[in-house]
């Protein structure tokens, strides 16, 4: 009783600041809870945010160690000639294109083809500018390893902020080595290599509520792909559901105006822009999900979300990035578009977590746990704040677990991604053969090495031009099997025309055109 006329007679303290990504109206109900002090001297301590150099040295470290790896991958996998797909070629004759100041057009998807009639990514005219200074394909991968170090900081600094400076910076160093991330670097160059930091600058400001420079930084992912409007969408349904009732909000509908933003650009891309574009007058990935099957068997919306192990698994490790406490964020929902546009897809590669399919789910991940962990410190349940204390390391050690299952252990092992390709010698001997400005038709294999002095086109796309030079790539260029006559190859491809086989080596053969 002593201490409740104490209480009584005692002014109550000024309330503190509100901190950002907590529930102003919880702090409310716990300012005028008679049983608060009582709770709160049972809550766990909260860690001390980072201040100073620490607010800035660990993430800064963690950064340089994240551009440096992921540059490192990059060029020796180069070095290596590895061409895991045709993207990285696909994006090096944009930039090509843009450096010169001319229209998008992109021979490997076809002849006059105009690659903004495929994915709509007007934002990617900002290759021009590095690409003008270093023409070459390797200049892309340089340049998205570093937009994704970018990002590292800018998450390590906010979980440095929310969880303290020790923490805070590994939790940076797991989403510098997060499944998505590594495994874009390895796929190679991709839009979405703008779409990261994008995403991580929106997401830390939403956590800060600084809900207008959240909307900014969300608005032109619209223009780095079209499916990334829904992800805009969900950006600002979540902030609408954040701010609805917040009496100290000046845009209540601020969330609500980004939402119709990304819905917009969505339709008007994909039934308009995208279709005029296009050579088939059309958007050439819409019937690659079956609506009609949706719409007619409802469940299968859920269903279809976990019918195949892969995609079990990348829900899986999703969701354990997050310290599971993720899963009490509405920030996760995010990645909701993401993950449905690709698991209802009727291609199974979309499915695993490899590739750079998840690279735009990392910053969501990431910002969900560290809304997590703000939520759980305040949750009426005393395990869940004490679980509060534990997320962000359970996080750290489940990405920790998971790097020697991905493409960047590989920097661990001398006699893999440091060991000089056993076909090096025989590559450069080839691509020596072939005069800067030729036109050159190729399958994947030396794709990327091709583009940067010549015209280039798809081998697997009908309709070329007869070219100057064909190459192929036995072994890596992709085929099942690849031809053993490239010259009746070339012949039969393009009649009326005749094949010399010049180059025969590692693999490698390269026919020219002798009449």
């Amino acid at each position: 009783m002593a201490v409740t006329d104490d209480a009584t007679k005692t002014p109550d303290p000024a309330p503190a600041p509100a901190d950002p990504g907590q529930d102003t109206e919880a702090e409310a109900t716990d300012a005028t809870d008679p049983a608060a002090p009582a709770r709160v001297e049972s809550e766990p301590l909260t860690p001390e945010p980072a201040r100073g150099v620490a607010a800035w040295a660990g993430p800064l470290v963690v950064a340089l160690l994240a551009a440096a790896t992921y540059v490192t991958y990059s060029v020796l996998q180069w070095r290596r000639f590895e061409s895991p797909s045709w993207d990285l070629g696909i994006f090096t004759q944009l930039a090509r294109r843009y450096a010169h100041l001319e229209a998008p057009v992109v021979t490997i998807k076809g002849d006059g083809f105009n690659l903004l009639g495929d994915h709509f990514h007007p934002l990617l005219v900002l290759l021009g500018a590095p690409y003008r200074v270093a023409p070459s394909a390797l200049t892309l991968l340089v340049v998205q390893g570093l937009l994704f170090a970018f990002s590292v900081w800018v998450v390590a600094r906010e979980a440095g902020r929310v969880l303290g400076a020790l923490q805070g910076t590994f939790v940076g160093a797991a989403y510098a080595v997060s499944f998505g991330l590594v495994g874009a670097v390895a796929a190679q160059f991709h839009e979405i290599a703008f779409a990261v930091p994008l995403l991580a600058l929106s997401l830390v400001a939403f956590l800060r509520e600084r809900w207008w420079a959240a909307a900014l930084w969300a608005a032109p992912l619209v223009l780095v792909k079209e499916d990334l409007g829904l992800t805009v969408a969900a950006l600002g349904a979540v902030m609408w559901w954040r701010t609805r009732r917040r009496p100290d909000v000046r845009e209540p509908l601020l969330g609500a105006w980004l939402a119709l933003w990304g819905l917009t650009w969505v339709v008007l891309s994909t039934t308009v822009l995208l279709p005029a574009l296009n050579t088939q007058d059309q958007y050439d990935y819409g019937s690659r999900i079956d609506f009609a099957a949706i719409v007619t068997h409802p469940w299968t919306a859920v269903t279809m979300l976990v019918d195949d192990g892969s995609k079990v698994v990348t829900l899986l490790m999703l969701v354990a990035i997050t310290g599971f406490v993720g899963l009490r964020s509405p920030v996760l929902l995010i990645a909701v578009p993401t993950i449905m546009w690709r698991f209802y897809a009727d291609i199974d590669y979309y499915y695993g977590h490899t590739w750079h399919y998840s690279a735009v789910l990392m910053p969501v991940a990431f910002a969900a746990l560290l809304d997590g962990v703000l939520l759980a410190r305040r949750s009426p349940r005393p395990w869940l704040r004490r679980y509060s204390l534990a997320a962000a390391p359970v996080a750290v050690a489940i990405a920790a677990m998971l790097v020697p299952q991905l493409d960047v252990a590989r920097l661990g092992r001398p006699d893999d991604l440091w060991a000089p390709s056993s076909r090096g010698v025989e590559a450069r001997a080839l691509l020596d053969q072939i005069p800067e400005g030729s036109v050159v038709e190729t399958d994947i294999g030396l794709m990327s090495y091709l583009v940067d002095d010549n015209d280039v086109f798809y081998v697997g796309n009908p309709d070329n031009p007869a070219p100057d030079f064909l190459v192929i790539d036995q072994h890596g260029g992709g085929w099942n099997p690849a031809p053993s006559d490239i010259a009746q190859y070339a012949a039969d491809r393009h009649p009326g025309t005749t094949w010399q086989l010049v180059y025969d080596a590692g693999g490698y053969q390269l026919a020219k055109r002798t009449g």
